[in-house]
């Protein structure tokens, strides 16, 4: 909106050229982002508290934990608030990219907000059933994969590339790109959300992550830089660079109110809508398995949760004290600030560890 503006200015006045650079766009977007989150952020606690939407906490789980009954939840939709503005304020609109972003982020926060709004709001614990909530990932992750497909007209921009290894490169054709897409939007979606049980453990990481594919965005976007660096050339992603710019600002501003003791949660309104971001980024960019590394955490998280399930089905018993494994290791002993940082140092290390695969080849 803002560069529709600046492009028509800038034909009389040249400095209004100044905004056609990407990177000064990533940075004002993460600022407005920033901005956005904490002016509205206050009122938006203030109302939730008011609305009584608090967050219900499970007896089984870790004891310090039962403090946090009643905390507002569903403040993710403050993060996808901010995120969506600032989009649509500094992006160009007429980038195919930005909108699979912004649709992907609006269509999984639309999941997620039913889900709280029935587990806070109406009281069901169940909130919405599973199968719904994943049947509904499915279609819009379907949808979201297909349209890549149908509008790809280079080959990189279906192909699987394997990171550290230059000539490791693997078509996948549509179906396969399709079923790849699915799989990495809606496990990264869900990922995320499994992470989201403490204070501010996954929105830290998120924001990590979210930095670093907006590097990879800007190489991937960028003819003579993903030449150089050995990256498939997708034209068009760089502009990706503002939506993830913004998904920092917005994360980081979060962050600020649910840092421990958290003010406000997140709640699945928030962390399904910016695990499937992180996962459409990486598939737009071709960063598939790039993402698996440095979402680590998210991976682990998941993981547990998984073999959890599979072994009290298949042997009756458990592997952790409580999955996800952050519950696990609070029951153990630490401290959930422990928790929280240990988690994040280890998801500072593997998003170093990716994006040294920019170079690493």
């Amino acid at each position: 909106m803002l560069l529709m503006l600046a492009q028509w200015l800038g034909h009389d006045i040249r400095a209004f050229n100044v905004f056609q650079y990407i990177t000064l766009r990533a940075v004002l977007a993460a600022l407005t982002a920033l901005v956005i989150s904490f002016v509205v952020g206050p009122w938006m606690i203030r109302k939730l508290t008011a609305l009584k939407v608090g967050q219900p906490v499970r007896d089984d789980g870790p004891q310090t934990h039962l403090v946090k009954a009643g905390t507002p939840t569903m403040g993710g939709a403050l993060i996808l608030a901010a995120i969506i503005a600032t989009t649509l304020l500094w992006a160009d609109l007429t980038n195919r990219y930005v909108w699979i972003s912004l649709l992907t982020l609006v269509g999984f926060g639309a999941i997620g907000w039913v889900d709280d709004w029935r587990k806070v709001v109406e009281k069901n614990p169940k909130g919405l059933a599973s199968r719904w909530k994943y049947f509904w990932q499915s279609v819009i992750a379907i949808l979201i994969a297909a349209w890549l497909a149908w509008s790809a007209h280079l080959p990189a921009q279906t192909e699987l590339i394997v990171p550290f290894f230059k000539q490791i490169v693997m078509p996948l054709g549509a179906l396969g790109f399709v079923v790849l897409a699915y799989f990495v939007i809606v496990g990264s979606s869900n990922a995320v959300n499994l992470t989201d049980g403490a204070d501010g453990l996954a929105i830290l990481p998120t924001v990590m992550v979210a930095g670093a594919l907006a590097i990879f965005a800007y190489v991937a976007g960028h003819a003579v830089f993903s030449k150089y660096l050995g990256l498939p050339h997708i034209p068009g992603a760089g502009e990706l660079v503002v939506f993830c710019a913004a998904m920092v600002g917005a994360g980081l501003a979060f962050l600020w109110f649910n840092a421990y003791p958290a003010e406000v949660f997140m709640g699945d309104v928030g962390a399904l809508a910016l695990g499937a971001a992180l996962g459409v980024v990486a598939v737009i960019t071709r960063q598939e398995i790039v993402l698996f590394i440095m979402g680590g955490v998210f991976v682990a998280e998941a993981i547990s949760v998984m073999v959890q399930v599979g072994s009290y089905k298949l042997r009756g018993k458990r592997v952790f004290l409580m999955a996800p494994i952050h519950h696990h290791f609070e029951k153990k002993g630490w401290k959930e600030t422990q928790v929280v940082v240990r988690f994040w140092i280890i998801s500072m290390m593997l998003v170093l560890i990716g994006l040294a695969s920019l170079k690493l080849r």
